[in-house]
């Protein structure tokens, strides 16, 4: 079995120590080593029976399997270019339920969660969390660090740029493009192309604020 830390120890981290269990039972692949986070109270507790065993600056100076759990893109961003310099490695954990084609591409330290289907022709970026119960059409492209929250539809020949979140039960119709850092509100319906560094919410799915 090869050791694994994961970086986060709130919910969506205690999410992927589940997903971890759930490949072990199907095959030993993992030994989870425990939670890495920067929370001074946490260090050394348990959480969910794994030990929090150290914060970013101990990680830095390993060299094991590390998966992000951190949901908010540019978070996740920032923590993982923390770790440039480090020896660690960044595995893709595929939940055993999950339904994809052999010509879907899935970049390092993606995380794909429980009842996913990923169809064929997808590409898929690096520390890239498709949540629960989502479908990616064909030709599809989610740039790097994109959250896929949970329940979302994303059509054919869709683009997101980097660091993008996708909303709860959202729907991004056929060819749109995202732009970088965007967010997309929860239940929206994207039906055109969303530019970048922006919150977008609604059905139709509008900018409302832009941010830097």
């Amino acid at each position: 079995m090869k050791d694994i830390v994961i970086i986060g120890a709130g919910g969506f981290g205690r999410e992927v120590a589940w997903l971890i269990e759930e490949i072990n039972k199907v095959n030993k692949e993992w030994n989870i080593l425990g939670f890495v986070d920067d929370s001074e109270q946490l260090q050394g507790n348990e959480v969910n029976g794994y030990k929090v065993v150290g914060d970013f600056e101990w990680l830095k100076s390993q060299g094991v399997n590390v998966v992000c759990a951190i949901g908010d893109p540019i978070a996740k961003k920032e923590a993982i270019n923390s770790l440039k310099d480090s020896n660690n490695s960044y595995p893709v954990l595929i939940h055993p339920s999950v339904i994809y084609s052999d010509r879907v591409l899935f970049g390092e330290g993606s995380i794909i969660c429980a009842a996913n289907v990923i169809t064929t022709d997808i590409k898929i970026g690096s520390h890239v969390i498709i949540n629960l119960d989502c479908t990616i059409g064909h030709d599809a492209t989610l740039g790097d660090y994109t959250t896929v929250l949970p329940s979302v539809n994303v059509s054919g020949f869709v683009e997101t740029k980097d660091c993008v979140s996708i909303g709860t039960g959202s729907a991004i119709i056929q060819g749109v493009t995202v732009g970088e850092n965007t967010v997309i509100g929860a239940g929206s319906v994207v039906v055109k192309d969303l530019p970048a560094n922006c919150t977008a919410v609604g059905a139709p799915a509008k900018p409302i604020k832009f941010h830097s």
